[in-house]
């Protein structure tokens, strides 16, 4: 078993994780469509000596767009920009199995890891927003079962398609003139439930092999899925036990499809609120909350219950039963209702704790306190690492790396460099081996 090391992702959310980010004097409202601001984070992540950039992605506007920025540009597109200002961060962008196609997402995520030399990551979503099913010709979103269905196939063939070209395939012999070994570079000929593609990839190999599979999904089939295809996976955690129980939970169900045991990278999401004491964090996060409007908190909680606000009293608990919607996101829905019931909230201090509807942990504290709560998760098995939510962009990182990052370097836990050139070997993860260099078959063989 490889030594754990702890791993840091910042989860680039346009102004920061709180909606009222771009408020604040120093915030731009413009950032979300500026590739500057998006450079200027992943450096600074670079600086930190962070693991990854990650960008989140939703192909629609579902969200209150008079209230807050979104996520309006195409994360592979940033990233390949930002591919070519940074030299070591990795890249990871957010692309739906449920609105994509195999064979062109393969292409893209293949191209940008080439682009990259090496430093892509895939982040595996279904996409359970009734608006994007609508941008594509559907009524609405799809059953959570028959999406994840679609994402298994769609995954495995993925990863199929990047194996098509084996490592050495390139040969760019100029005395025999022969450009292409064509023997190392195969058909994939699949026939599926879902989808039928031929092969190869257009893209020859990366130098990591495959760019790194990510999954964010903690519902039942999110696990399954995550354990048989996920090499790191994004995940939603409220509490140390919790964490650690899901930890264990999904590497036994790895271990069943034949994986190691440490083969998945477990990364809970956690937003920071920084002061340099424990009053100018309170205050800080003050501020922040007080700049929500109540209308845009209220319709985010209720959009993620799948119920009418008008269900919901403010100083009252939520609903009681709260059935699990058979379309909705279950990671979110399901870590929201369980804060709830576990901490006894109104509907109010609900809103509060989600920081208008984050969904994700939210600590606020000074440097010290911080890298006490990461440390105390790493050790107790409770996460490998964590996608970090700053609550503002680019200010709330940058405090982060300046401050939180050399605590957790003098007290061992944290790379001082970057020790290798790809996003695998920051997370300390193997290269995958070609199934064709070693004699494997085709999806459909």
């Amino acid at each position: 078993m490889r030594a754990r090391t702890l791993h840091l992702n910042v989860n680039l959310l346009h102004s920061g994780v709180y909606p009222s980010a771009w408020r604040l004097p120093d915030s731009r409202p413009d950032a979300f469509m500026d590739i500057d601001h998006f450079v200027r984070i992943a450096r600074v992540a670079e600086r930190g000596k962070l693991d990854a950039i990650f960008l989140a992605d939703t192909p629609a506007i579902n969200d209150r767009i008079d209230d807050r920025p979104f996520n309006a540009l195409e994360p592979t597109v940033v990233l390949a920009s930002v591919a070519a200002a940074t030299s070591h961060v990795g890249l990871v962008a957010t692309a739906s199995t449920t609105y994509n196609e195999p064979y062109n997402l393969a292409r893209r995520f293949a191209s940008l890891d080439l682009v990259s030399r090496g430093r892509a990551g895939w982040n595996v979503v279904t996409t359970a927003d009734a608006a994007a099913g609508r941008n594509f010709g559907f009524a609405g979103a799809s059953e959570h079962g028959a999406r994840y269905a679609r994402a298994r196939e769609f995954t495995e063939l993925v990863h199929a398609l990047w194996d098509s070209w084996e490592d050495d395939a390139v040969l760019g012999d100029k005395a025999s003139g022969r450009f292409i070994d064509t023997g190392k570079v195969h058909a994939v000929n699949h026939r599926g439930a879902h989808f039928s593609a031929a092969g190869p990839l257009t893209v020859p190999r990366s130098p990591q092999g495959h760019p790194v599979t990510f999954q964010a999904g903690g519902s039942e089939d999110g696990r399954e899925l995550a354990a048989a295809t996920a090499e790191a996976v994004f995940s939603l955690a409220q509490t140390i036990e919790d964490g650690a129980a899901y930890a264990r939970e999904l590497r036994a169900r790895a271990a069943r499809y034949g994986r190691a045991p440490d083969a998945l990278v477990i990364l809970p999401g956690l937003a920071t609120v920084i002061g340099s004491t424990e009053a100018e964090a309170r205050r800080r996060q003050d501020e922040l909350w007080d700049l929500v409007p109540e209308s845009y908190s209220l319709a985010r909680l209720a959009g993620t219950l799948r119920i009418d606000p008008a269900q919901l009293d403010l100083d009252k608990p939520l609903p009681d039963p709260l059935p699990l919607p058979p379309d909705a996101n279950h990671t979110m829905f399901l870590g929201t209702v369980a804060l709830a019931r576990r901490e006894g909230l109104t509907v109010r201090q609900l809103l509060r704790a989600l920081g208008g509807g984050v969904g994700h942990r939210i600590v606020a504290g000074t440097p010290e306190a911080i890298a006490d709560d990461i440390e105390a998760w790493f050790r107790a098995g409770a996460a490998d690492g964590f996608n970090l939510m700053p609550d503002v962009l680019p200010d709330g990182l940058e405090t982060f790396v300046d401050a939180v990052v050399p605590l957790l370097q003098r007290r061992g836990l944290f790379r001082r460099d970057y020790a290798g050139a790809t996003l695998r070997d920051h997370l300390g993860l193997p290269r995958p081996a070609n199934r064709y260099a070693l004699g494997g078959t085709s999806l459909s063989a």
